[in-house]
């Protein structure tokens, strides 16, 4: 099964041009749509969740057109927003089987056997009579994924799911997400780059909503290898660079700005090739754009 968007656009009332002209196709496994904040992510998240709709373009998930037929898509869709509120005063355990109860989920016996497996895979079962109140933010993610998964769904979609994590809780909810995607479609919605780097097989970049990069994370990293360079600089000199070379990430290092350019032949001026990183394919599609 995959998921097909094919030439989605979407401007709001203020005219903002928030999706314009996407097209991607999602196979099974982990596919990362990595972007800054308001670049468009959320809004085709929602697209495809059927909480709003598009101005053109259509997406299809196998023979589900989601746009005409939103009651089927929703019967195989998990959906963890950025946000979402939780019953601070109510169990896990509790919470998860009114929840079953909601998605048609009503025999007792096997409603309580599916919200067992799922605290177990969310590795929540030990924690399932505590108030939700009293949890942790990647606890309650975790949470939000059990809910997620109520219906079996075939699609999966996780919308900035680790922002805000400790690196243990980001490093389990990687390793549930893997899980997952092994026999489904989740789509990861991101800022985070190194959570593309470490999850997806398939990614694209998304911009002022426009697709300006896709395909695997390490052939694109390959497309850069040798045109990486970096330079430690003193402050008054980055305008300088900036105006003369393609500078695509400038951070402090020692109080000082550490430049990274792209460039197709060696630069010199003081330059040293670096190795590529995913994080430098992104900066350079950014940063271009802008």
């Amino acid at each position: 099964m995959k998921l097909v968007i094919d030439n989605l656009s979407k401007t709001y009332a203020n005219g903002v041009k928030a999706l314009q002209n996407v097209s991607l196709e999602i196979p099974t496994g982990m596919f990362g749509l990595l972007g800054p904040n308001g670049a468009g992510k959320s809004t085709l998240m929602r697209t495809i969740a059927t909480l709003q709709d598009a101005d053109e373009g259509k997406i299809l998930l196998g023979d589900i057109n989601v746009q005409t037929n939103k009651h089927s898509l929703r019967k195989v869709l998990g959906y963890l927003p950025q946000q979402f509120g939780l019953y601070p005063k109510i169990s896990a355990e509790m919470l998860l089987h009114h929840f079953a109860v909601l998605k048609g989920i009503a025999h007792a016996g096997e409603r309580k056997e599916l919200v067992g497996a799922l605290l177990q895979k969310t590795n929540l079962y030990d924690a399932r009579k505590r108030h939700l109140g009293g949890f942790s933010g990647g606890m309650k993610q975790r949470f939000g994924i059990a809910q997620a998964l109520l219906n079996s769904p075939k699609l999966l979609i996780v919308d900035e799911p680790t922002a805000g994590l400790d690196p243990k809780e980001r490093n389990r909810f990687h390793n549930l997400l893997s899980e997952i995607a092994e026999n489904i479609i989740v789509v990861l919605s991101t800022h985070i780059v190194d959570d593309v780097r470490e999850l997806c097989t398939q990614m694209a970049i998304i911009n002022q909503g426009q697709v300006v990069l896709k395909g695997n994370p390490l052939k694109l990293m390959e497309g850069l290898q040798g045109k990486v360079y970096q330079k430690t600089i003193n402050p008054s000199e980055l305008k300088s660079y900036i105006t003369h070379y393609n500078v695509i990430n400038d951070k402090r290092f020692l109080g000082k700005p550490r430049i990274q350019i792209i460039s197709d032949v060696p630069p010199g001026d003081g330059f040293l090739a670096i190795d590529t990183s995913l994080e430098a394919v992104y900066f350079s599609q950014i940063n271009h754009q802008n």
